[in-house]
């Protein structure tokens, strides 16, 4: 059984470098294989991991619909099919796979693109100890059921009041939506001169987290992110990673 982490949080706080970063610690404390799932359809958490992302899962489903649609392709179901391209989209990297949602060819919403994903995660989830999940802005694709239970989510806000107010609505929508995880965790990224915000331990008890981590507005992970590295790489002793390996060793015991 896997064990799921999904990262969730307004625009602009940060998820996808620290699901990337979640990654990263989880591959070092010796908890392989991972497989990291980019479901935001801006489609990056390939390029901080190092590798490269040539198929989507909406980019999946439309070749394999166009091949069914000229009977190019016979022995086998659609779903078969379906199945088969979306075993070809996965990324191979050092103790972790990734697989990317995308964005849907053509016209139409996500909700097709949707399904296949979570078609797709149930069947190839279940083959890897532990799977993190870094997903769009707000809570959609939780809220799409693309899994059915989390068993760690963690909510991302920068240091500021407007960030912290987000976390509180989403917390409300996660009841709202019915969404179910085990534990919950408040990652207060970018914080200053180590000093965690007042109001911070404040929010913590109102949505009723177990965890409250502050990770450093950190200079070395600054430049990582400029001059395009692999997070990957980031050295162990980065404060940052040990301010997550410390969480990840709390979470997961």
């Amino acid at each position: 059984m896997s064990y799921l982490i999904a990262v969730s949080g307004k625009g602009g706080v940060g998820k996808t470098t620290i699901s990337a970063l979640l990654v990263n610690r989880l591959i070092a404390t010796g908890h392989t294989p991972v497989l990291a799932v980019d479901a935001d359809p801006n489609t990056c958490l390939d390029a901080v991991l190092g590798v490269q992302t040539a198929k989507t899962i909406g980019g999946v489903r439309e070749e394999a619909r166009e091949i069914a649609g000229k009977g190019m392709v016979s022995g086998i179901s659609k779903q078969q099919l379906l199945e088969m391209k979306i075993a070809e989209s996965m990324v191979e990297g050092d103790d972790f796979d990734l697989i990317a949602m995308g964005r849907p060819e053509g016209p139409g919403c996500y909700c097709y693109a949707n399904n296949v994903l979570k078609s797709a995660l149930n069947q190839i989830a279940d083959s890897y100890p532990y799977v993190v999940l870094d997903n769009e802005a707000g809570l959609e694709n939780l809220s799409r059921r693309i899994v059915h239970k989390v068993d760690l989510l963690v909510m991302v806000t920068d240091p500021s009041q407007r960030g912290f107010d987000t976390v509180r609505r989403l917390h409300a929508l996660t009841g709202e939506m019915a969404i179910e995880y085990g534990k919950l965790a408040l990652v207060v990224n970018r914080v200053r001169n180590e000093r965690m915000p007042e109001n911070a331990e404040k929010v913590m008890e109102a949505v009723n987290a177990k965890f409250l981590v502050g990770l450093p507005d950190d200079d070395q992970l600054g430049r990582f992110g400029e001059d395009g590295k692999n997070l990957l790489d980031l050295p162990e002793l980065n404060p940052v990673c040990r301010k997550l390996d410390e969480f990840i060793n709390q979470a997961l015991n």
